[in-house]
């Protein structure tokens, strides 16, 4: 694990086996999805369109009681204090209402009026085993409400992610939910029945959801988006030698080009040092991509952001979100020259981390 990787940019998808978002009787015999320990990354989506990407996210769990001496109140760490999971008792999150669900989250989709969505992914993922070992067969399902709506039940369509250590038993798994999202467009989207324990031990609990969607949008820069995903393991403490690399090739992005990237990832802790993102356009200059709320040594640090500041409105809206991460960085320093290419580069803090989602969006040549 966590050993180097070249990843080239190709159109190529992870096998599909099913999708459902209501699921009709005859399919509940169909097999579930395979699950691998690595996920190497692969391009999953790419368009070049007036318009770009958006995203709601979440973590399904937090703390309910500090359990290590030199742990910080779990309120103040809840209001982006420093803090780990595994020195709490961590219990899930709840916002619906519904007997019949035991965690449940919400985000804002901020899809712009007007946009037409052109491909929305769901993706989920935790620790199932923690105070308890939750049930692995239950990781390809997930309940998911449009705003307004009522739950439907959602099954993973591809490969799931399923890596089991001595510590943890992590996993990451996703779907396409592009008509649902069609449908249900901008506002708040509830997801509920994560597969994820609670309870405390030294690894701590931790999980979380993101959608992700494309949209088009005629009055939008003409722009490239690209979409990948997979689940590998960024070994503990195995620093530059031991990191991940993806490579985006064929942008053609004119000098002065904006562009941002987003990542999912799963249990970045706050304060622990020595994860790192950075990014080669070209072959040339390594950026860092690192904001106020994602220090350059600290990126994978528990938090929900958009160039450092939180941009849609969560329920519950913790700052720190003890072992979740869905960042979107500001790109446009490493495209001031131009890009044909970029190389994201990433390395493990020194307890490790696992790395789920990577989307780019940058400006096109007209």
């Amino acid at each position: 694990m966590g050993s180097s990787r070249r990843i080239l940019g190709t159109l190529g998808l992870l096998s599909c086996l099913t999708l459902s978002v209501n699921l009709p009787a005859a399919a509940a015999a169909a097999p579930a999805p395979k699950e691998l320990p690595r996920v190497p990354f692969t391009q999953r989506y790419q368009a070049v369109q007036h318009g770009g990407l958006v995203r709601a996210s979440n973590s399904g769990i937090s703390c309910r009681k500090e359990q290590a001496p030199q742990a910080e109140p779990c309120a103040e760490v809840k209001r982006g204090a420093a803090g780990v999971n595994g020195d709490f008792e961590m219990f899930y999150s709840e916002v619906d209402k519904d007997p019949d669900t035991y965690n449940s989250t919400r985000a804002e989709l901020k899809v712009p009026k007007g946009a037409k969505v052109s491909y929305a992914r769901l993706y989920w993922g935790g620790n199932l085993r923690v105070g308890e070992q939750k049930p692995p067969e239950d990781n390809g399902r997930v309940l998911v409400s449009e705003p307004g709506g009522a739950y439907k039940e959602v099954l993973a369509d591809t490969v799931i992610g399923h890596h089991t250590d001595a510590g943890s038993d992590a996993y990451q798994a996703s779907a396409d939910v592009t008509p649902l999202v069609r449908k249900g467009g901008a506002g708040m989207w509830t997801v509920a029945q994560l597969n994820i324990a609670m309870g405390h031990s030294e690894v701590g609990a931790w999980g979380g959801w993101t959608l992700v969607v494309a949209y088009e949008h005629p009055q939008e820069p003409v722009r490239r988006i690209s979409l990948w995903d997979g689940f590998e393991d960024l070994a503990a403490g195995g620093g530059e030698a031991a990191g991940e690399t993806v490579e985006i090739a064929g942008l053609d992005a004119p000098a002065g080009s904006a562009g941002r990237a987003g990542v999912v990832a799963y249990d970045g802790d706050r304060g622990t040092l020595g994860d790192s993102l950075t990014v080669t356009a070209d072959s040339g200059r390594r950026v860092s991509l690192s904001d106020a709320e994602n220090p350059f040594n600290d990126v994978m640090n528990s938090t929900i952001t958009e160039f450092g500041h939180p941009s849609f409105v969560r329920q519950p809206e913790h700052m720190n979100n003890l072992g979740y991460d869905a960042d979107v960085f500001d790109l446009s320093p490493a495209l001031s020259g131009g890009a044909r290419s970029l190389s994201f580069r990433f390395t493990g803090e020194s307890q490790g981390h696992f790395l789920g989602v990577l989307f780019v969006q940058t400006d096109a040549r007209r």
